[in-house]
């Protein structure tokens, strides 16, 4: 006897992760993802980390202004229980969550949701940042996004902090932070290191 799997009618789950330096356009792309999958009326949520107050409290905010709102969370938890009734689930600044993110994006997808992450690969020292690494490790799809670097002009993949300080996570802007190429990136570190001898 044949019993048919309710699996074939459940939607196929996916995670798709959005990455790249600072200003290379990772939260624009999330939103127009997301702002598609509303149109075609499906039922969306985005998250947040409760520490990105830069534009917006509540909303996702692009470097150009674009907008959608959100919900600011402080424990990737939360978003397995806020997430459960959409359909679509939006996570966007991930690199400042929990490593917990992993198994919850896996949680959401294996229930039929399309995850879709956007977030820094590197920090600032060009090592990679909290869960983005694992996150990339299970993507369905990985769309690496690049600046232009504001030193030469060629494809940027670096956040270089031009602000004092040495912690990994510190919020910031063109005040903060600048693209660069690869060889830009090399060059400005090493200069950094010879004056700090």
């Amino acid at each position: 006897m044949y019993i048919e799997s309710d699996l074939h009618e459940q939607r196929p789950g996916s995670i798709e992760v959005v990455c790249g330096s600072m200003f290379s356009g990772k939260t624009e792309e999330l939103i127009r993802r997301v702002k598609r999958a509303q149109i075609a009326r499906q039922k969306i949520v985005i998250f947040k980390p409760t520490i990105d107050i830069r534009y917006s409290r509540e909303d996702v905010v692009s470097h150009n202004q674009t907008t959608i709102q959100a919900i600011p969370v402080e424990h990737s938890r939360l978003i397995l229980r806020m997430g459960k009734d959409a359909e679509v689930v939006g996570i966007d600044e991930a690199q400042f969550f929990d490593e917990g993110l992993v198994e919850v994006c896996n949680t959401l997808a294996n229930m039929g949701k399309r995850v879709i992450i956007a977030g820094l690969d590197m920090d600032y020292l060009g090592k990679p940042f909290g869960p983005m690494p694992s996150l990339l490790a299970i993507a369905d799809e990985v769309t690496k996004t690049r600046a232009i670097c504001m030193r030469c002009g060629r494809l940027a993949t670096f956040s270089y902090r031009i602000a004092e300080g040495e912690q990994q996570v510190m919020l910031g802007e063109k005040l903060e932070y600048m693209p660069l190429c690869r060889s830009c990136y090399q060059e400005l570190i090493e200069l950094q290191k010879n004056i700090n001898k």
